[in-house]
């Protein structure tokens, strides 16, 4: 099995990373493969809304200014994915939100590869704005219908210089709970992929309010 984290963060090195190592250390103990996928630092163009990855279904986005494609194809057949942003006016981290946004559209146009995968997101912030950008997060895990797991509290971490998130006792801790309860998750998921059938998987029901 394999998780990848999305490091959201334009600190390569920063909290945000040492909240996600922290997750990882705890699923390798658990002899799952893990690794962080940086994304924060690149230059991630937005979606423009043009519905061509609907049209095309080629597992790719258009635009190919960009790395965009590359990555996309590196968390598609994952066992499990964690999304991981630093607070940015208490909001997402803009080349992160690019990316999230891009992806799990040309996921939906492509079948939906996150369905009943595991997720998971964690957050690290200065101050506050922390619980805001952790519920925009999981709008994209709940969207792709994942399996979430949880931890002891919200997945925050606190800190403004790197390493400093270190210092923050609780929120390492949520970070090791959480790890471990992905990798039961996740093992739970694999014994039972077998035995158990998925449910079976309804035609999304579009309805417009303004017609």
């Amino acid at each position: 099995m394999k998780v990848i984290a999305i490091n959201g963060s334009p600190h390569p090195q920063g909290n945000t990373f040492h909240a996600l190592k922290t997750i990882g250390e705890e699923l390798k103990k658990e002899n799952i493969e893990f690794e962080i996928l940086q994304v924060g630092s690149q230059n991630i163009h937005g979606c423009m809304g043009c519905n061509m990855c609907f049209r095309n279904k080629n597992e790719k986005c258009v635009i190919t200014t960009d790395s965009f494609n590359e990555l996309l194809q590196k968390i598609k057949d994952v066992d499990g994915i964690i999304l991981g942003s630093p607070v940015h006016f208490s909001g997402i981290a803009g080349t992160m939100k690019c990316f999230l946004d891009r992806a799990f559209y040309v996921s939906g146009a492509n079948g939906n590869w996150f369905r009943h995968k595991v997720g998971a997101a964690i957050v690290a912030v200065r101050r506050s704005g922390g619980s805001h950008t952790l519920d925009g997060l999981y709008h994209y895990l709940t969207y792709s219908e994942m399996l979430i797991p949880s931890s002891n509290y919200w997945n925050i971490i606190h800190g403004l210089k790197a390493g400093e998130a270190i210092q923050d006792a609780e929120g390492n801790q949520i970070m090791r709970v959480l790890g471990k309860n992905m990798a039961w998750l996740l093992k739970m998921r694999e014994q039972t992929k077998d035995i158990l059938a998925t449910p079976e998987t309804e035609t999304k029901i579009m309805t417009n309010f303004i017609r």
